[in-house]
């Protein structure tokens, strides 16, 4: 009996090895070139990235017909990592080096060499894993910075990786294009071999501008959306104009037929940002997915350019959103404790549609470069009588900058969504109609 289990135990052993061994082998990635142009290959077939920036919901991204997922860091690592292999998805796997505005100081050689030694531990333990598709030295260094030794250093990194690790590619993201940033790059970084630029309204001039900037071989764009918040039109008291559900779907599909699958000879991939959600400018302006994780217009956008079908049931389809008969781009002022209508125009696809109306304060806690900022709280109790597409709405008492959010969520969750910017005035006729009121009031009160 004992040396039964002993075997048993010794063949355990065997299976786990083998296991380990399987699961550590590193799928080679390749550059390749033909008379066309670069291209990838993994595993020795060709291969073009079809990816998302984030690593949330990811039998969404194969639903879509995507095949890669991008990180920023090296955070998870190891339960991203094997999650994705599970799932047949590659990732690009993001070292985070160091800001300059957020205090890394690039004339610190000690603080420098601390930062290479990390990643070459990281680079190390994670260099043979079947998913890693390509290493991404940091991402928008270049973000308001003045110190260009940080090329040095991601140099440094780059060289690094190409020592450990001979199956992967490396690339830096850089914060859109400038000509200077790619002269250095080439100047400072020959361990690089693919330049990546994150582009949002801009992306039109990128595949023109990098081979005219001087960079001649491959290029992939790993963060890519709607227009960004600091390019769109804004209201007359200076806040920005979120494009609706409809119309970030239409430019999604625009900006990837004719900025990158059209130019795929040299553009070998990219990535969708965001795929998830999160809170910067707006709640919904970058996600795919709204807060409670529904599906937007955005994603039948992306599945329809990624493999050319869509889901049975898609969104809806949001044309318009007004309040008091206006749209965003006529910047709307209302008056404090004033009652107005809103209205949602929309096509319905599905059943059971159901409209939800929120009016928010505009967030005062914006930051650059995708640094966390919070979220301000709706404020329900100003929503009245909804009836179908429309809604009264009561404005805040207290002056200053809102938006009133629309979303209409269909049977299979998939979402459209809008926001209007409005400015609230004072109402000197209101206040005076206010009866007086002895108790102490909450803090909060003062906005209803």
């Amino acid at each position: 009996m004992r040396k039964f289990v002993n075997t048993k135990l010794s063949l355990i052993s065997i299976l786990v090895l083998i296991s380990v061994q399987v699961f550590s082998q590193a799928i080679p990635v390749k550059i390749e070139k033909n008379e066309n142009g670069y291209y990838l290959t993994r595993g020795g077939q060709p291969y073009y990235v079809n990816g998302a920036g984030g690593s949330s919901n990811l039998q969404e991204v194969l639903d879509a017909g995507g095949n890669s997922i991008r990180t920023w860091s090296a955070e998870e690592a190891g339960k991203v990592l094997d999650k994705a292999h599970e799932m047949g998805l590659s990732v690009m796997f993001g070292l985070w080096v160091g800001h300059e505005r957020h205090g890394f100081n690039y004339d610190d050689e000690e603080a420098v060499k601390k930062q290479l030694a990390r990643f070459t531990e990281i680079v190390k333990k994670y260099k043979d894993h079947p998913a890693i598709l390509l290493w991404g030295i940091g991402n928008e260094v270049d973000l308001f910075y003045s110190n260009t030794k940080v090329w040095y250093a991601i140099q440094d990194i780059a060289k690094m990786v190409h020592e450990l690790d001979p199956n992967h590619p490396t690339t830096t993201v850089t914060a859109g294009l400038d000509p200077k940033e790619v002269e250095l790059i080439m100047e400072r970084c020959p361990d690089l071999d693919i330049y990546s630029c994150n582009t949002y309204g801009e992306i039109d001039q990128v595949p023109e501008n990098i081979k005219k900037f001087g960079w001649e071989g491959p290029f992939m764009i790993p963060e890519w959306g709607p227009t960004g918040h600091w390019e769109v039109e804004k209201t007359k008291w200076g806040i920005p104009i979120e494009q609706t559900s409809k119309e970030k779907a239409e430019v999604y599909t625009k900006r990837y037929m004719d900025y990158i699958w059209k130019y795929k000879e040299r553009c070998v991939g990219s990535y969708v940002f965001l795929w998830g959600q999160k809170q910067e400018t707006t709640s919904t302006w970058y996600g795919v997915f709204t807060k409670g994780g529904e599906k937007t217009e955005t994603y039948d956008a992306i599945q329809k350019v990624w493999s050319g079908k869509m889901d049975d049931i898609i969104a809806p389809r949001l044309d318009s959103v007004l309040l008091d008969g206006k749209q965003a781009k006529e910047s709307v002022y209302l008056k404090a404790s004033e009652k107005y209508t809103a209205k949602a125009f929309i096509e319905e696809f599905g059943h059971n549609t159901k409209y939800i109306w929120e009016v928010v304060p505009e967030s005062d806690d914006i930051k650059v470069g995708g640094d966390l900022e919070s979220e301000p709280e709706a404020m329900y109790m100003l929503v009245k009588n909804v009836k179908g597409n429309t809604a009264q709405i009561k404005a805040p008492s207290r002056e200053g900058a809102y938006r009133l959010f629309f979303y209409a969520k269909n049977e299979a969750d998939k979402v459209a969504y809008a926001n209007i910017p409005f400015y609230v005035m004072p109402n000197p006729e209101a206040e005076a109609a206010k009866p007086v009121k002895f108790k102490k009031q909450k803090l909060d009160a003062s906005y209803y």
